[in-house]
């Protein structure tokens, strides 16, 4: 009982590897760019939420210097990941930007084509 417990207590930490395993597992088996761009979004995400998941005290508030309240929550990871996600917006962009070029040059955003045509260049 005590271990059910505990697995329901961290499901946030499931979550996350659910979601790491997941995405990596995207990037590895597929072919076609665009859905290795998006097992990357996926793998991201799940680096967030590790970053965010102890960001987070129960019965913390805002660092505001209060004598009512003396648990804080620590804002500097939630600054981090912010910062992060536009990066990661910017080069999902560059990513899907290359893809379309690609898709121009060769016909084809499919890797197995790509490296046959490689052959005939």
């Amino acid at each position: 009982m005590q271990i059910l417990e505990t697995i329901v207590g961290h499901y946030n930490q499931w979550i996350t590897v659910f979601l790491m395993v997941s995405g990596l597992y995207i990037v590895i088996a597929r072919g076609n760019m665009v859905k290795k761009l998006v097992g990357l979004s996926i793998f991201q995400t799940s680096v967030y939420l590790l970053y965010l998941s102890p960001g987070k005290i129960l019965g913390g508030t805002a660092p505001i210097i209060d004598p009512n309240y003396t648990v804080y929550s620590n804002p500097l990871p939630h600054v981090l990941i912010l910062t992060a996600i536009v990066v990661g917006v910017g080069t999902l962009a560059l990513g899907l930007a290359l893809v379309v070029r690609i898709n121009e040059e060769f016909g084809t955003i499919e890797e197995d084509e790509l490296f046959g045509k490689d052959d005939d260049i």
